[in-house]
């Protein structure tokens, strides 16, 4: 019989090698899932950006895109590198399952092979009977029953886990039959993005070499877009502090340089709402790839050149339809003269801001809802760029909108 201390230790070993079986398994499942979304964003940058644009487009975007859709590749090929090596451990963890199950089901057979002998030897009845009769006592003589119904039991116990134990291995060698061709694969997969990168790189050092001749061109280019930028976020914000300065004035508070929004019991009510889906809002068109992230940063290309991004911009289809991320009303319409109009919707004390619009279906305190369409995207006639610039701010301070929107 094993000691209490061997029983405890053989447990907690049975429990490590599940617990990692199941988190080898977990990782798996985490990997595939996020090789399947790199695989999407491919195909979705390759519609989107490259698809009978790439002669209307200017070096600097056409280098941008390029740089866009290398970085999502390498981290493609990561990605499947990494699932692999995964399943390269875990063949090998189930080839050592194999070997030692084979060696538990022949060790069970022998012993299964020597109780049948032995029975077979002392099998008759007149045996059972003779060994009962031969007792000293009729305690010893139940004692011996007993041991004949346990003998009995033990055996059917060793033939279903003889039964059991080949199930066990037949489900191993099946796993591991999969698992190679899974890895094959995925080793295939990896062959050919290595080969879609090696020729997206030649493109791109072509391309940069020319770009590093005009690099002072460029870099006006870069600029100019930065202010145009930084024009519309001061008028944003410009009316954001006015709907504030409203809404104190309309509940008899007064404004300082800190307030916030004063809310009726219905707007504090959606904002709650707001905040209580946040990495779950909609996306606000329904195809798109995020070419320009959130926060300062170097520009994709010229990589000495910093960029503040308060928001977004979303490469997406001609005529693409801009969708409400949420329930809300619309706070103001912006028009200008050099540029498309912005129009912004208000979710209690948040509003989401949507840029370079060609058309808005709304008006000023129109009530919005969840995937409502409210407008569509400006396309550049001169590049076929269809860009959405997007933000979100909480009062008048510019939020992460990667941080509010599902998988964004």
């Amino acid at each position: 019989m094993k000691k209490p201390t061997q029983t405890y230790l053989l447990l907690l070993g049975f429990l490590l090698i599940s617990a990692f079986g199941f988190s080898q398994s977990k990782k798996q499942k985490e990997l595939e899932e996020r090789r399947q979304a790199l695989r999407t964003e491919i195909k979705q940058i390759n519609e989107l950006l490259f698809q009978g644009k790439t002669k209307q487009k200017s070096q600097i975007s056409l280098i941008e895109d390029m740089n866009y859709r290398v970085n999502v590749r390498k981290n493609l090929i990561q990605v499947t590198n990494q699932q692999a090596n995964l399943l390269t451990r875990e063949i090998n963890d189930n080839q050592n399952k194999i070997s030692q199950l084979r060696d538990e089901l022949e060790a069970l057979k022998a012993s299964y092979a020597s109780m049948i002998e032995t029975s077979y030897k002392s099998k008759s009845e007149q045996s059972r009977v003779m060994f009962l009769l031969s007792s000293t006592n009729f305690k010893q003589a139940y004692k011996r029953i007993q041991y004949l119904n346990q003998y009995a039991s033990y055996q059917k116990e060793q033939g279903e886990s003889i039964k059991s134990k080949t199930t066990e291995l037949q489900q191993t060698n099946t796993d591991l039959l999969r698992q190679k061709v899974d890895k094959q694969k995925l080793i295939d997969e990896n062959r050919s993005a290595q080969r879609e990168l090696e020729k997206e790189l030649v493109q791109h050092r072509n391309l940069m070499a020319s770009i590093t001749k005009n690099l002072t061109s460029y870099t006006s280019q870069i600029q100019k877009k930065q202010n145009e930028a930084e024009k519309i976020d001061r008028e944003i914000e410009k009316i954001i502090r006015e709907a504030i300065a409203a809404s104190n004035k309309k509940a008899g508070k007064t404004t300082t340089a800190s307030s916030g929004f004063a809310l009726t019991p219905e707007s504090a009510a959606l904002a709650k709402d707001f905040v209580s889906n946040k990495g779950k809002l909609l996306w606000p068109v329904e195809k798109g790839v995020v070419k320009v992230r959130f926060g300062k940063q170097p520009h994709p290309v010229v990589k000495s050149v910093t960029i503040q991004s308060n928001g977004v911009r979303i490469a997406t289809e001609k005529n693409a339809q801009v969708r409400a991320i949420f329930n809300g009303e619309v706070l103001r319409i912006i028009s200008s003269k050099n540029g498309n109009p912005t129009l912004l919707i208000q979710h209690g004390n948040y509003i989401s801001a949507y840029s370079n619009m060609a058309k808005i279906y709304v008006n000023k305190g129109d009530k919005v809802t969840t995937k409502q369409a409210v407008g569509e995207v400006f396309t550049n006639p001169a590049n076929g760029e269809t860009m959405l610039n997007f933000s979100i701010f909480k009062e008048t301070k510019t939020v992460n909108p990667a941080e509010w929107i599902y998988r964004m």
